[in-house]
């Protein structure tokens, strides 16, 4: 396990502001920049919170490294203009960078998991598969675990505007959650959490507060979750991307889910 660290005061995960008829809270973004082995990878605009576990996830889903062990050490320094995480990895994972060539130029913004990649290829590399078959995931399990989400949602309950990850058991118990201004954000920052917990991927479900797109799949496939389930619908894409890695895909309809195959 990763030894982490943190230094200097946390930005706040939220403000208050005036409208015409009082004041509202609203969600702060805040630069956070990944160094890996005193190297700038990327700055990605997100919500300045579970920094540890959005640092672990986000290496796993961008393929920095294939393993949370091969990360070992977390330096987290928080300041009011921003956030930087610096983590130390073995250096042939840095090798592997340079040959993928995926270094970001540009800031990753909050809504954005794929900004700065410099080839589009990357879009159709073959994801792994998670397991032979998919697995099933009863209905009443995912319509309980719908009904809890805003329970585990408190930012969001203050400012309306965040996206939600959560983890299920096959009950529909939600187990852990992560909030971000980010989806694919909020998605890094829960893996991390799973990861970093071991917990068992493949008896259990993702669900997401928001809709199902390509990156939600793909950073899925990539640390081994055998399902995703949505509150908006999938894109064409991720439903061809999660048929690939065999995920079981679930998008609301009305009060229920529906199971979404190619």
């Amino acid at each position: 396990m990763a030894k982490i660290s943190t230094t200097g005061a946390p930005p706040p995960c939220e403000r208050t502001v005036k409208v015409t008829n009082g004041n509202w809270s609203v969600p702060e973004e805040t630069p956070v920049a990944f160094v890996y082995n005193r190297r700038n990878y990327a700055v990605m605009l997100a919500t300045p919170s579970d920094m540890e576990d959005f640092a672990v996830g986000f290496s796993l889903t961008e393929r920095v490294v294939d393993a949370v062990d091969e990360i070992s050490a977390v330096d987290i320094h928080q300041s009011e203009r921003g956030i930087e995480l610096h983590l130390s990895i073995e250096p042939e994972k840095l090798e592997r960078l340079d040959l993928r060539q995926q270094r970001r130029n540009l800031v990753g913004r909050a809504g954005c998991g794929v900004c700065g990649l410099e080839n589009a290829e990357t879009f159709f590399e073959p994801l792994p598969k998670v397991r032979n078959k998919t697995l099933t995931v009863d209905r009443k399990a995912l319509s309980a675990a719908l009904q809890a989400l805003k329970d585990h949602q408190p930012l969001n309950t203050a400012t309306r505007t965040v996206h939600g990850a959560a983890w299920a058991d096959l009950n529909g118990a939600i187990v852990l959650a992560r909030e971000d201004v980010g989806r694919h954000n909020a998605l890094d920052k829960l893996l991390g959490a799973l990861v970093r917990d071991n917990t068992d991927l493949q008896n259990g479900f993702v669900l997401m507060s928001s809709r199902c797109s390509y990156e939600i799949i793909e950073k899925s496939a990539r640390v081994g979750v055998a399902a995703v389930a949505s509150v908006s619908g999938p894109t064409a894409f991720a439903i061809r991307k999660a048929g690939e890695a065999n995920i079981s895909l679930y998008c609301r309809e009305g009060e229920s889910f529906v199971e979404v195959t190619q």
